[in-house]
Parts: structure tokens; sequence; C-alpha cells
């Protein structure tokens, strides 16, 4: 006798919380673009490659929440057809190439910023200055309002990382306009640009990681399938597990499935609730598929006839 079964908790709060989280990845994409303007022209007027590459980066940052808000709404779609997930895996898409995004637009600032060490323009560090501090304003307004979103999604943390950086981005550059100001060392401005390619690689990187194990099919980050196995051969009846697998569908949709062997005396069905639960209680894995067998069961032999002899 053999008991399979697919466990799922998942329910209508999913369907809310990516509701309330494109709220507020619109609220952080207004203020992104409207203050991605002004940086802009004021980059242009100040010639500073400091603003502009934060200009450069703002863009990717609205285009990285635009593209968390498509993924979003792709994700509440129902599986159908073929699709037996749906699109849910379309928010890990977004956030890789959110990071992708990161490194490559990373190597472009500091092949400028390089370039503009052996020969830096004149800087309007006043100008800079005044924006660099606007900047800090509406970035901590952006971070704080996507802070307050659901970060276990991969796909929202991506467009955080990206406004995140914007922010340490804006203080460096109000740092480096204080020091021409002060000293008039111009290469301050490069200086900062470099500064913020570093901190584009460790997000990008970090995103680029991340999004890879959902699609190599890793364990999560906090599920040690070792730990989980031994937990399953802990309970009674258990006599050996095997084929087990611990998988992220997307972001905070840990999945499990496994091959279980109990005694000959155990009930199936019994044993398979009391995994469901354990899994569940300890681990906290609501989407579970056991597949619960008797140890040594009966096997159908199936004997081939012996084949007819024609007759002479």
């Amino acid at each position: 006798m053999s008991s399979e079964h697919s466990h799922d908790h998942a329910g209508h709060s999913h369907g809310v919380s990516a509701d309330a989280d494109t709220g507020k990845l619109t609220i952080a994409l207004a203020l992104i673009l409207g203050f991605m303007v002004l940086e802009v022209v004021a980059g242009a007027v100040a010639h500073s490659l400091a603003l502009l590459s934060d200009a450069g980066h703002m863009l990717t940052d609205a285009a990285a929440i635009g593209l968390s808000l498509v993924a979003a709404r792709l994700a509440t779609r129902p599986a159908k057809g073929a699709l037996t997930y749906g699109f849910k895996r379309v928010e890990i898409l977004a956030a890789q190439a959110n990071g992708v995004t990161l490194l490559i637009l990373a190597v472009l600032i500091a092949y400028e910023a390089i370039r503009r060490l052996f020969n830096p323009p004149h800087v309007q560090a006043g100008l800079v200055l005044v924006v660099a501090l606007v900047g800090v304003a509406v970035n901590l307004a952006a971070s704080f309002t996507l802070a307050r979103a659901n970060r276990r999604s991969m796909n929202v943390e991506g467009s955080f990382q990206h406004i995140l950086t914007d922010l340490y981005a804006f203080v460096a550059t109000a740092i480096a306009a204080v020091i021409i100001l002060l000293t008039g060392f111009e290469r301050a401005d490069p200086l900062v640009s470099l500064l913020v390619a570093a901190l584009m690689v460790r997000a990008g990187y970090g995103l680029v990681k991340a999004s890879g194990r959902v699609f190599l099919e890793a364990a999560p980050e906090g599920l040690d399938p070792e730990r989980i196995g031994r937990a399953l051969v802990r309970e009674p009846g258990v006599v050996e597990v095997h084929d087990l697998h611990v998988w992220e569908v997307t972001s905070g949709f840990p999945a499990l499935s496994a091959h279980v062997l109990v005694g000959r005396e155990n009930d199936c069905h019994a044993a398979r609730r009391g995994l469901e639960r354990m899994l569940h209680d300890e681990f906290d894995l609501r989407h579970t598929t056991l597949q619960v067998d008797h140890v040594g069961g009966d096997l159908l032999d199936i004997e081939l006839p012996e084949p007819r002899r024609l007759r002479s």
C-alpha cells in the first residue's frame, strides 16, 4: 500500500501581500522618476560624473521597479495549462535582471571614473551638493517605503537594493562636493564614483547569486536537507527516507518531496499526516509531496508465458 499526497497551505494572503507591495513599488517609482529628471539637468550643468552616474543608476532603478511591478502582477496569475506553478518565478527573473543591470552599470561607471581620474573636469561643487542632499531625502523616502514591503520577495529586494545603493551614492556625492568646495580637489568626484561602482557590484552579485540558487533549485537559505531528513527518520514508524528534494519555487515558497518507507504494521496515511504536521511546525514547509510506502512491500510478479510450439 502507498500514500502519495501534495500538501499546500498557500492561501489568499499572498495576493493581498502582492497588492500592498505593488502600491509601495509604485510610490517608489514616482519618487525616483521625478528626481531623476532634475538630476540629469543638474549633472549636465555642473559637469559632475557623480551626479550623471547617479542619474544613470536612477534610470536603472526606475526600470528595475517597473520590471518588479510587471513581475509582481504576473506572479499573481493562477496556474494554467503547462505552467503548473503559474508565473511565480517571473519575480526571480526580475531579480536576476536587476542584479545583472547593477553589475553592467558598475563596469561602465568604473571605466568613466578611471578616465576622469587622469583628466578631471571642472565640477560646480555647490550645485552638486544641493542636488545630492535632495537626492538623499528622496532616496530615504523611497527606501523607507520599500523597507515596509515584503522583502522576503526577491523581486522587491532587487528594487530595494537598487534604491539603497543610490542612497549611499548620494551621501558619498555630497561628501565629495564638500571636499571640492573646501580643498578644490576635483578628483574626489570620480573617486566617489568608484565607491558607488563597488557598492553596485556588491548588491548586484548578491542578487545574481540568490536568484541563481533558485534557478538551480538549491535548498533555500535556512533549510538544511540533511537536518530535515534526520527529522523525518526520527518520526515514529519511519524506517527509511530517500529521494528527498528541497527547493524554492519562488521567494517565500519552499517545497519538499520525498519517498518515505514505514513499517508494515503502520498506517501509511496516518504516517503521512504526522510527517506533514512535523514539517509544517518545525520547518515551516507548507508545500510538501510525500510518497509513503510499507517497507518490503509486495511486488507484482509478472510471469511470461512459455512460447507456443508449432505442431508439425
